[in-house]
């Protein structure tokens, strides 16, 4: 038992993903479009305080894939984009730990990184490189969903912080795609949204045909944030979009997915697949 705690705290400590993640899939074969000249600048990852890997300097923008065993699998997918403030990407507990999670439930999680338009000297944008991220993510995960054992009726996005301004976003802007092209062909309407204390709240709006709405944030946030979630919440329910509000208590911002976290905070995930559930994507 010592051995393997040894061995899964020296693979946590190396950046290495868990073992049942799969290979990380770039987004587009060549150079993403904005990215042209800046391929060959290496990520950067930096360990924070408690552990969490913390990445910057993407320019390769890429999914991670967790994939059901075929016996669990339900058929449902959600792309999660992790928080940063559009600087960085927070990717353990806003990324990797919910995937595994999903996973694990029967759900095919696919962990986004993306651009960033707020570090330092960056010339990406969010409405441009990092949205186009998100969708084009949509788009490729739709493109193989039939290899994946994905329904293309039932994927969503998920989004912690900034990156729950990006899943908003990407839940007002979707199109029909491009015929002619395998990925970009597709439809990039997310058929949910997650949102987990959604940064930059008050440029959500329902959009025509928007998807249903999952949005959980902490009292304790800061107040754009902790009454953001409820005046999002309000515009759905005023448009007469299926929408679902937790707000907890105890809490503030970032907690996302940690072992450390205590309390009814550690039921948000349960939440959200009783309320897949409820809406009819998991039988």
């Amino acid at each position: 038992m010592k051995i393997q705690l040894m061995v899964l705290a020296l693979l946590l400590s190396s950046g290495i993903r868990p073992i049942d993640a799969g290979k990380e899939i770039l987004l587009w074969p060549g150079v993403a479009p904005g990215s042209e000249g800046k391929t060959a600048a290496p990520e950067n990852v930096r360990i924070a305080e408690g552990g969490d890997h913390v990445i910057t300097h993407v320019n390769n923008p890429s999914i991670t894939p967790y994939l059901p065993e075929p016996g669990k699998a339900t058929g449902v997918a959600v792309i999660i984009a992790p928080g940063g403030g559009h600087s960085e990407l927070w990717i353990d507990h806003e990324g990797y730990n919910p995937a595994q999670y999903f996973q694990e439930h029967g759900i095919a999680a696919f962990v986004l990184k993306y651009r960033l338009a707020r570090e330092k000297g960056s010339t990406y944008t969010v409405d441009g490189e990092e949205l186009a991220d998100m969708q084009r993510a949509i788009r490729l995960v739709r493109s193989r969903a039939k290899e994946w054992g994905i329904d293309t009726a039932r994927i969503g996005v998920m989004g912690f912080s900034a990156g729950g301004e990006l899943a908003g976003l990407a839940a007002m802007r979707f199109d029909a795609g491009k015929a002619g092209d395998a990925i970009d062909g597709q439809n990039s309407r997310p058929n949910f949204q997650a949102l987990i204390y959604p940064g930059n709240s008050k440029r959500l709006e329902v959009a025509p045909n928007a998807p249903p709405l999952f949005i959980v944030g902490g009292f304790k946030d800061r107040p754009d944030i902790s009454e953001g979630v409820a005046q999002v919440y309000l515009k759905y329910k005023e448009a007469g979009v299926s929408a679902e509000l937790h707000i907890y208590s105890a809490v503030g911002h970032g907690f996302g997915m940690r072992p450390t976290n205590t309390g009814a905070v550690t039921g948000w995930p349960q939440r959200f697949t009783e309320w897949l559930a409820e809406i009819g994507y998991l039988k």
